[in-house]
């Protein structure tokens, strides 16, 4: 099944393409694109998504649901509380230079486990047992004591603070997305995901993409 996904080349198309999936989720008039086994089977030869996602690893935000699209549509990365790892740089900048992605969105969600593991740390209401969930809170927990300096208690604001302190992380720190966004090639985009809706609300946006 077709779609505006198929030509989606401009970091604009790609998102405006991202948008209307969002929006048939949310309605639930679902096209349920590209998932038969032909596409399958042409699939295995190569792949050539038009978007990229980071995202939480929640179980709630499955990208290919939440924005209606099919196989090979998106190269998905994700971790807990979306935290900019060398392996997330390295996945990300592989979908910029060799799959040549137009768009990256890093997303967030309301209520999020890390977020409120980080803040309950930080109050020093919760120590971590694991040593690498204590990690994902230490990378966190810079963007929560910011907040929490400022007056901002609000775990969904916190999180909207997160995507934003997420995005100046990947943009400082890889060479390879920094010039695509100077170039035109690439977009950034950092939104939040309501569970209960199910809509997106885009925080930033960095590149040649508007609403």
């Amino acid at each position: 099944m077709n779609s505006s996904a198929n030509l989606a080349k401009t970091p604009q198309q790609a998102w405006d393409a991202m948008l209307a999936g969002n929006q048939r989720f949310v309605t639930g008039t679902l096209a349920h694109p590209r998932q038969d086994i032909d596409h399958r089977e042409v699939l295995a030869a190569a792949q050539l998504p038009f978007a990229a996602l980071f995202g939480c690893s929640d179980s709630r935000l499955s990208a290919e649901i939440i924005f209606d699209v099919g196989l090979g549509d998106l190269f998905v990365v994700r971790n807990a509380g979306q935290v900019i790892a060398k392996s997330i740089l390295g996945s990300l900048e592989y979908a910029v230079e060799v799959l040549q992605v137009p768009l990256i969105i890093v997303l967030g969600h309301d209520d999020c486990g890390a977020i409120k593991a980080t803040i309950d740390s930080v109050d020093g209401k919760l120590l971590p047992q694991g040593e690498f969930i204590q990690h994902i809170v230490e990378n966190i927990e810079p963007t929560v004591r910011a907040a929490k300096a400022n007056g901002v208690q609000d775990i969904d604001e916190i999180t909207a603070l997160h995507v934003h302190d997420t995005i100046n992380d990947l943009v400082s720190r890889s060479k390879v997305v920094r010039e695509a966004l100077e170039s035109g090639k690439l977009a950034v985009v950092g939104a939040n995901y309501k569970l209960v809706l199910g809509d997106i609300h885009p925080l930033v946006m960095l590149g040649q993409v508007t609403l």
